[in-house]
C-alpha cells in the first residue's frame, strides 16, 4: 500500500508534507503535489502536515477519491514532473482554493 494525495491539493499545492518525508517521494507538477507509489514507504508522516487534509493511506481513501491512485502513478511518470525535497510557498490564490472541492478539471499536466 501506498500514500496517495487527493485533489483537495489541486491548485493549492501546500508542501509541508514534503519537509517530513524520509524518502523523497513527493513530485511536484504546475498545481499539484503527487506520491511516486513505488518509492512511498506507507510511513504516514505526511498525513497530518498537510493544511487541506489531501493525503491519505491508500486504503482510507474516500470512495470519491478511489481515481486518485492511477492518477498519482500516471503523474509520476510525466515528463516535467520533478522530485520535490524541500518545502517551498504555497500558490498565491491557495487559501482561496483550499476549502473548494471537486477540483479536478483544474488540475495542470
Amino acid at each position: 500500500m501506498t500514500h496517495v494525495v487527493t485533489e483537495s491539493c489541486i491548485r493549492c499545492k501546500y508542501t509541508d508534507c514534503v519537509d517530513v518525508c524520509p524518502v523523497d517521494c513527493f513530485i511536484e507538477g504546475p498545481n499539484f503535489l503527487a506520491i511516486d507509489p513505488d518509492a512511498c514507504i506507507d510511513c504516514a508522516v505526511c498525513v497530518p502536515e498537510c493544511p487541506v487534509n489531501a493525503i491519505y493511506a491508500e486504503e482510507d481513501l474516500p470512495v470519491e477519491q478511489l481515481h486518485m491512485i492511477a492518477l498519482n502513478a500516471e503523474l509520476y511518470r510525466l515528463p516535467g514532473w520533478k522530485s520535490i525535497t524541500m518545502r517551498k510557498a504555497a500558490l498565491p490564490d491557495a487559501e482561496d482554493w483550499k476549502e473548494r472541492t471537486g477540483k479536478l478539471s483544474e488540475l495542470q499536466r
